[in-house]
């Protein structure tokens, strides 16, 4: 398998040592897994003949983009960016459109693409991804939605696959990329990668979702969210949730769908796991109390979505 890695300036640089380090780690144990294992090569791909990321590191680029289609994997890193804002600007680079440009001719038949984290954006941008499963990072889903509505996005997945496109979460699920790359090669080989360098898989976003952090600007789930937070204690119901915010429920569950890509009734869920896992770090109150606080009668209730919230993470 020949991969090709998209570096351009600014791009995060712990993303871009990661997936070199975990591909030629691969490449270097073949032998001991399987010796009919072909060899994995990666090379640097890029606009200009060197790159530096945001940790200063710098990389002499091995083919210029217009080689692109000739790898088997394309890797799109994340940026480098935080925000919203920030990664706008970012796409609107020079560099950045040069490489989103090179995505857009690449044959589906031939080469994949594999994105992470703000890159997923860079290969939205191509229009490649309409209709199809998609996952990036958490805390940009909103924006992510607002840009590309029509891609099926899912932010409780660490690493999607969806025909030839491959996105995982945010900036540290480029591990979790190169793995999945890894094992689509051989799922031996990639066992033993990551028992070589001690990673542990992690299958979603979830456990890591803080969702007061979510950039949404829909006012309506804004006062959802506040309303539910002052309420996480009482039985929920959503026509009445809707009637109190001056909305319908068919409304409340449209723009709730479309902010954080979850039902109302998912997102309380989601708040009172949070709220749970709070009350049972930071006091000494039992199952029971905690979860009448949450809103739950059973004790047993909760522990059974945890339990599941677990299985999930």
């Amino acid at each position: 398998m020949r991969i090709g890695l998209i570096a351009i300036d600014g791009c995060f640089g712990s993303a871009v040592a990661s997936v070199i380090d975990i591909v030629r780690v691969a490449d270097g144990a073949r032998g001991d897994v399987d010796p009919r294992i072909d060899p994995i090569e990666l090379a640097i791909l890029g606009p200009k003949r060197r790159v530096t990321t945001t940790a200063s590191m710098t990389l002499s680029v091995d083919h210029p983009l217009s080689e692109s289609g000739e790898f088997d994997v394309v890797v799109v890193p994340a940026l480098g960016t935080l925000t919203a804002a920030a990664t706008h600007d970012a796409l609107q680079s020079r560099d950045a459109r040069s490489v989103i440009a090179s995505l857009g001719r690449l044959d589906d038949a031939t080469t994949r693409i594999a994105a992470a984290c703000t890159g997923v954006f860079a290969v939205a941008e191509t229009g490649r991804m309409h209709h199809r499963r998609a996952t990036t990072s958490w805390f940009l889903g909103p924006e992510f939605l607002k840009r590309y509505p029509t891609v099926a996005l899912d932010l409780d997945t660490m690493v999607v696959v969806d025909g030839n496109l491959v996105t995982a979460g945010a900036a540290f699920a480029h591990i979790d990329l190169a793995l999945s790359l890894v094992r689509s090669i051989s799922p031996d080989l990639a066992q033993h990668v990551a028992k070589l360098l001690i990673i542990d898989e992690r299958p979603s976003q979830a456990a890591f979702v803080a969702y007061e952090h979510l950039r949404h600007e829909d006012p309506i789930v804004v006062e959802f969210e506040r309303f539910v937070r002052a309420r996480l204690d009482e039985p929920f119901n959503v026509a009445f949730a809707a009637q109190s915010l001056g909305t319908s429920r068919r409304t409340l569950e449209r723009r709730v769908r479309a902010a954080l890509n979850l039902t109302p009734l998912g997102f309380v869920q989601r708040l009172r796991i949070e709220r749970a896992r709070h009350l049972s770090a930071t006091t000494d109150l039992t199952s029971a109390e905690i979860a009448r606080r949450v809103g739950y009668a059973n004790a047993e209730t909760l522990r059974s979505l945890l339990r599941r919230e677990r299985r999930r993470s």
